[in-house]
């Protein structure tokens, strides 16, 4: 018998707060438990601290489902729904849920002043491919044959994704304008995550949109470490 739970050092206990996957800074960050830390799991999830003002990039998941829950705080999901073309927004509290279905565009806005929730998924290795990685390597030219797009001002407008920024904004932006320089993201010394540079919250605390989102956009397999 092939199987995780055969092995003569199985274990059934993990602890999330050991493994820190992305790090904006010392009240945003997201901790994790995987396949890679608990063979036993069939599922995985995220921890995730954050504070207003903060956004859980526009991203995708090509293998898996996503179950949102709100331990404390408030929380904004949002998620494309390709089969009616409608985007779907609902605001979580604790205890609430919001489900993510695999291959839909999403993201998360924090609402209140701090938030925690967890991101629960169906499978132990989740694949994600994240939107500033698909928005910085559409050739500009592309964007102009196809949607009349400005060569120019969408170079301009990628500029601050030099590198994948899973909590956003990325590093060193500034509302309305390209940031003076983008710090590439490092990684964590110990638990072998990633940490960005700090940057302020962009759009302003009051600045939340039920519709859509007016801010910026913004490593394949990043479970693994």
């Amino acid at each position: 018998m092939n199987s995780p739970l055969s092995s003569p050092t199985l274990t059934l206990t993990a602890d999330s707060n050991m493994y820190i996957n992305y790090q904006a800074d010392a009240h945003n960050y997201l901790t994790q438990v995987f396949g890679a830390q608990l063979p036993a799991n069939p599922t995985g999830l995220f921890n995730v601290h954050m504070t207003r003002g903060f956004i859980v990039q526009p991203h995708w998941h090509t293998n898996a489902t996503e179950l949102v829950f709100v331990i404390s705080g408030e929380i904004m999901t949002s998620v494309f729904n390709p089969c009616t073309q409608q985007l779907m927004t609902y605001r979580l509290t604790p205890g609430q849920v919001s489900v993510l279905p695999k291959g839909w565009f999403h993201w998360i806005v924090v609402l209140s002043e701090q938030t925690h929730f967890l991101t629960i998924f169906d499978v132990p290795t989740p694949d994600v491919v994240y939107g500033s990685d698909f928005l910085k390597a559409i050739p500009p030219e592309v964007l102009n044959r196809a949607y009349c797009v400005g060569e120019e001002d969408y170079k301009k407008a990628v500029a601050p994704l030099q590198e994948s920024v899973i909590l956003g904004p990325p590093p060193g932006c500034v509302c309305g304008n390209v940031p003076p320089s983008v710090q590439a993201i490092q990684k964590h010394p110990h638990y072998g995550g990633h940490q960005a540079a700090s940057s302020p919250p962009c759009p302003s605390p009051g600045q939340v949109y039920l519709h859509g989102y007016a801010g910026q956009l913004g490593n394949r397999y990043p479970y693994s470490y």
